[in-house]
């Protein structure tokens, strides 16, 4: 050992080393003593100790699929109430139409239509209700009307809608005096096929062309909603006039007259009518007129044989159980009703849906 590490061993002997662990005094081991013999104080009445974490793999898993199915009923709720055979109530309706449809509506999940339901089953489910499902565009200058002639007319052609297909008077089988008030009265082929279609409907002459009738001892509507899907057009006619164009589709819920049926099926129409809003000062017409075009029909479960003037649903046994003609999809309006049209051979032939 060196002379330096000998010094330093004799001071360390005396003074001790720094980090060296001492041994506590007598009087630090007898509190020490005393404090593991004393009870463990109680907790405090405003303490609070956490709880040890327990795994809740279950609660867990339950609310992982109460979120899935949450996330389904907000973003596809009609396919939800479809499982459980509802007419969709909280579906979200159509955007209205614009413009022709590029393909039919989808199909929907096969449901029998009720009292309480009637459109249970059907793409109208989701259509507007009466006017509200016959789009108007907007209006501008056209041929001889100003900006606000033209929305006056395009108004008044969904009223002669509205009077002809939806009024309840006349859906029970009533004259329809305020549809035909809009017709120009100086058309003479008009007010003939008028005449004659009240009184003696045919072929030529069939007051369904234009108009809306039930016939109230065989079938009656059900409840006052009637669906509706459509547009009306316009451009620059003949002699300058305004030609509106109206091509809409409308969805009749009808159960047998007789009481204490529960039975429900729908006629469906589809009417195009062409009206010309004519200057009177190159065309004979009474103000708030329009002249009758041209008027054409396709329906779906409104009657077979020989004209009556009214639609004849078919109900139970009556309803046709073989196809006679092409089958339809009476909801299909991606095609004009020119290229739907039925010829008399397969006018009751099978609708794909109803």
């Amino acid at each position: 050992m060196s002379d330096e590490e000998w010094e330093r061993f004799l001071r360390e002997s005396v003074t001790g080393v720094a980090d060296a662990p001492r041994e506590p005094s007598a009087r630090a081991r007898g509190v020490a003593a005393r404090l593991r013999e004393q009870p463990a104080a109680p907790a405090g009445w405003r303490t609070y100790a956490p709880a040890r974490p327990r795994r809740r793999t279950g609660w867990y898993v339950a609310g992982l699929l109460v979120t899935v199915v949450l996330l389904v009923m907000a973003l596809v709720p009609e396919r939800v109430v479809a499982l459980f055979g509802g007419e969709r109530p909280g579906a979200q309706p159509m955007a209205a139409e614009t413009g022709r449809p590029e393909r039919a509506p989808a199909a929907e999940p096969a449901a029998r239509p009720t009292l309480d339901e009637p459109f249970r089953g059907s793409p109208a489910a989701r259509w507007a209700s009466g006017a509200a499902g016959i789009t108007v565009p907007a209006a501008g200058a056209t041929g001889w009307m100003s900006t606000a002639q033209v929305a006056r007319a395009l108004d008044q052609s969904r009223a002669f809608l509205v009077a002809s297909g939806l009024d309840p008077a006349v859906l029970r089988g009533e004259r329809p005096e305020k549809a035909i008030a809009l017709i120009n009265p100086h058309q003479e082929d008009v007010r003939a096929y008028l005449r004659t279609a009240f009184r003696a409907p045919g072929e030529a002459n069939d007051p369904l062309l234009l108009f809306s009738r039930f016939r109230t001892s065989q079938a009656r509507l059900v409840g006052d909603v009637i669906k509706t899907r459509g547009r009306l057009t316009y451009q620059e006619g003949e002699r300058g006039a305004l030609q509106v164009t109206a091509d809409v589709t409308f969805v009749y819920p009808v159960t047998p007259a007789a009481p204490g049926s529960d039975e429900v099926v729908r006629t469906i129409v589809r009417r195009e009518v062409v009206m010309s809003w004519d200057d009177p000062d190159k065309v004979i017409t009474e103000p708030g007129t329009f002249s009758l075009v041209s008027y054409k029909l396709d329906m779906t479960n409104g009657g077979c044989g020989p004209r009556t003037g009214y639609f004849t649903p078919a109900f139970g046994t009556d309803r046709p159980t073989g196809a006679t003609g092409a089958e339809v999809d009476p909801y299909d309006r991606s095609a004009p009703i020119d290229q739907r049209t039925r010829t008399e051979e397969d006018e009751c032939g099978t609708a794909s849906r109803s």
